[in-house]
C-alpha cells in the first residue's frame, strides 16, 4: 500500500471516529432535548399514531378520534362532539397547531405517553402505553343552557358549585368548532385563517378562539362594589348592612372638582345603608366608603377573594383579575365603584359570589375532577380542593341578606326564581377611549334551593353564576346588568338546581 493511500485511510478513519464521538456526545448532552423537541417530526408522528384518550362531560367523552383526512404518517387527528359549546373547557388539538387548554394540559395522558399510564417494560422501551382520560366537572345542562341563553351575544358566564369549587359551567361566546382546525390539510388552514383574521375595528374582532369565561379580564363596573362591601364590614366601619353611612350625593372625588353621579338621580342614595347602595346600586357611597377605606385594604380585601393572582389553575391559567396597587385617593374612588384599572374575568366574579354564598370561605374553583388511565383508575384527583377564609360568616350572611334585597326589590329583578333564594349585583362597565366603547353588561349571583338568613356552608344546594355580556344587539343607553346579564344568569342557576 502505497504512502498516499495509507494517509487517505487514517484522515477518513479520524473522521469516522470524530463524527461517531460528536454523534455520542450529542446524545448524552443533548438527547433528551433533541427527543423532546417541537421540531422532532418523530414524537408527532408517534403522538398521532394511535386514537387519543377522551375528555368526559356528564359521564359522556366530548371528544374523540378520526382518520386523518390528509393521510401521510399522521393516522389520527382529534375529533370534537358539540365542539363550540365545549370548546371553552376542552380547547384545541391540533397536528399543526399544537393543543390549549385541557387538550394541552393533559396532553401526555391523552396521547399515551405519560409515564403513569406504562407498565415497567414499557417504561424501559419506551412503548406508548394506551391513552387514559380527563373528567370534568361541568354540567352539560349548565354549559348548554349558558352557551344558548348568550346565543348571538359576545359575552361569558361562569357558573360554581359554591361548597365543592367544582365549575359547572365556563361558556364563551363567539365560540368555534376545534373540529375544523385539528388536522394539517388544507381545509384546517383555512379554517385557522378566518378564525384568526382581524378586521382592525375592535367591535368586529370576536375573537372566537379567546376563552372570555377565563382568559379576558375586563372593567367589572358596579359588581366589584361586593369587594367594597366586604372589606367595609370586615374593617368595622359598619355593625351591619342597616347601618347609615356618611356618604354625600353627589360626592365629589376627592383630591378634584369632578362630581361623581349616580344613574338613578332619585334613588335615596345620600348617606345610604349599604344594603340600600346595593340595591340602587349608588356610586357615591361606594366611591367614598372606598375612600375611605383607603387603597390598601382594598386590595387586601380584593386579594382575598383572588385579584392579582397570577397563578390562578383551574388547571387552565385564568388571566389575573387586577386590583391596581398604587393610586391616588380619587383613583381609590373610582376604583371602589370597579372603574379606573380594576379588571376581573368572570371566572373572578363568580368567586365573590361563590365565597359570599359559601360562609365567607372560598373553595378554590376547578373544572377537572379526576385523570384516569385506561382502565378507569385515578391518576390524579382534584375532589379534596383547598380553601381559605375571605371574610367572617357573619360578613357573609350580611351580604347574602342585601344581595338578595338587590333581586327583589333592586336592580337585579330580572335573576327571580320562585321557590329559590336569590342574590345579586348588576354592573354596566364603561370603558374605551373617554368611555366610548359599549358598555359591559354584569351580572354576579348565587342561588340556593334553601332560603333564609342562617344559610350558608350547611345550607341546601347552591350554585354561583356571573354573566359578562361583552356586546349585544342593544342600544347603548339599553345596555344593563339587569337587562342583558340577569336573565342568562337566572336560567344557568335554574339548570343547576334543577
Amino acid at each position: 500500500m502505497n504512502r498516499t493511500i495509507r494517509r487517505a485511510g487514517t484522515v477518513t478513519l479520524l473522521l469516522v471516529m470524530a463524527l461517531l464521538l460528536r454523534l455520542t456526545w450529542m446524545q448524552l448532552a443533548h438527547g433528551e432535548a433533541l427527543a423532546d423537541s417541537e421540531k422532532n417530526r418523530r414524537n408527532t408522528i408517534e403522538q398521532y399514531a394511535q386514537p387519543f384518550g377522551d375528555i368526559y362531560v356528564g359521564g359522556e367523552p366530548v371528544t374523540g378520534s378520526a382518520r386523518s383526512k390528509g393521510g401521510g404518517d399522521l393516522r389520527y387527528q382529534r375529533a370534537y362532539t358539540d365542539g363550540a359549546l365545549y370548546a371553552p373547557v376542552t380547547g384545541f388539538a391540533s397536528q399543526v397547531r399544537g393543543a390549549t387548554q385541557l387538550e394541552g394540559i393533559y396532553q401526555d395522558v391523552l396521547d399515551g405517553t405519560d409515564d403513569r399510564l406504562k407498565s415497567p417494560l414499557g417504561l424501559l422501551t419506551g412503548e406508548q402505553a394506551n391513552p387514559g382520560n380527563v373528567l370534568t366537572t361541568i354540567d352539560p345542562h349548565v354549559q348548554r343552557t349558558g352557551y344558548e341563553a348568550l346565543g348571538g351575544k359576545k359575552g361569558a358566564a361562569v357558573a360554581i358549585d359554591p361548597d365543592s369549587g367544582e365549575i359547572l359551567g365556563a361558556v364563551s361566546t363567539p365560540s368555534f368548532d376545534p373540529s375544523a382546525i385539528s388536522g394539517s390539510g388544507a381545509e384546517d388552514t383555512a379554517a385557522w385563517k378566518k378564525l384568526t383574521a382581524r378586521s382592525g375595528n375592535d367591535k368586529t374582532d370576536d375573537k372566537p378562539t379567546l376563552n372570555r369565561a377565563l382568559r379576558q379580564a375586563v372593567p367589572p363596573g358596579s359588581t366589584f362594589k361586593l369587594v367594597v362591601a366586604a372589606a367595609a364590614l370586615e374593617d368595622g366601619r359598619y355593625s351591619s348592612v342597616d347601618e347609615p353611612t356618611d356618604s354625600p350625593d353627589p360626592y365629589t372625588l376627592k383630591g378634584t372638582s369632578k362630581v361623581l353621579e349616580n344613574e338613578n338621580k332619585s334613588a335615596p342614595c345620600e348617606n345610604a345603608s349599604l344594603r340600600t347602595a346595593l340595591r340602587y346600586s349608588c356610586n357615591n357611597v361606594f366611591a367614598k366608603l372606598a375612600t375611605d377605606l383607603g387603597a390598601e385594604k382594598l386590595r387586601e380585601q380584593a386579594e382575598k377573594f383572588g385579584f392579582n393572582d397570577e397563578k390562578q389553575d383551574v388547571p387552565v391559567r385564568a388571566a389575573k383579575s387586577t386590583f391596581p396597587t398604587s393610586m391616588d385617593e380619587a383613583q381609590t374612588g373610582l376604583s371602589g365603584i370597579g372603574q379606573f384599572e380594576v379588571t376581573a374575568t368572570p371566572l373572578q366574579m363568580a368567586m365573590v359570589s361563590q365565597a359570599i354564598a359559601h360562609g365567607g370561605e372560598l373553595v378554590d374553583p376547578h373544572m377537572v375532577s379526576r385523570v384516569q388511565d385506561a382502565s378507569g383508575n385515578t391518576l390524579q384527583s382534584y375532589e379534596d380542593p383547598d380553601s381559605h377564609r375571605v371574610m367572617s360568616e357573619r360578613t357573609a350572611a350580611q351580604l347574602r341578606s342585601a344581595m338578595g334585597t338587590v333581586v327583589d326589590k333592586g336592580t337585579g329583578s330580572n335573576a327571580k326564581i320562585d321557590g329559590v333564594k336569590v342574590g345579586g349585583k348588576t354592573g354596566t362597565a364603561q370603558h374605551g377611549v373617554d368611555n366610548s366603547g359599549t358598555p359591559y353588561a354584569w351580572f354576579t349571583s348565587y342561588g340556593e334551593t334553601e332560603s333564609g338568613e342562617n344559610s350558608g356552608k350547611n345550607s341546601g344546594k347552591k350554585v354561583a353564576v356571573a354573566v359578562v355580556v361583552e356586546d349585544s344587539d342593544a342600544a347603548r343607553a339599553e345596555v344593563s346588568g339587569n337587562g342583558l346579564a340577569a336573565p342568562i344568569a337566572k336560567q344557568m342557576m335554574e339548570a343547576a338546581l334543577r
